[in-house]
């Protein structure tokens, strides 16, 4: 197996690595996983990957973020979400 993806790896090997293979590696522990995602709803679109790994206590943190995420319109009757930071304004 890829030392990268050795359960005895360091933390930073997993970075970028895509987060199912991560994981796999990680199987044998305890994982929590937390999705980075805008403040506002989007969908992910590309790959999954691993952006950090904590480790404590024989467990593994797992927090991940999509490649890039597209913007949703807001539903009918939905009340409309507030724009990013920087973002342009509407016209």
């Amino acid at each position: 197996m890829d030392e990268a993806l050795s359960g005895a790896a360091e933390p930073d090997a997993y970075t970028l690595l895509p987060e199912g293979e991560v994981r796999r590696a990680l199987a044998s522990r305890n994982l929590t996983f937390t999705l980075l995602a805008p403040p506002y709803p989007v969908a992910g679109v590309g790959a999954l990957r691993v952006l950090r790994v904590i480790e404590r206590d024989g467990a593994a943190d797992l927090v991940a973020g999509y490649d890039r995420y597209e913007r949703l319109a807001p539903q009918d009757g939905a009340p409309a979400e507030a724009a990013p930071p920087g973002a342009a304004p509407s016209p």
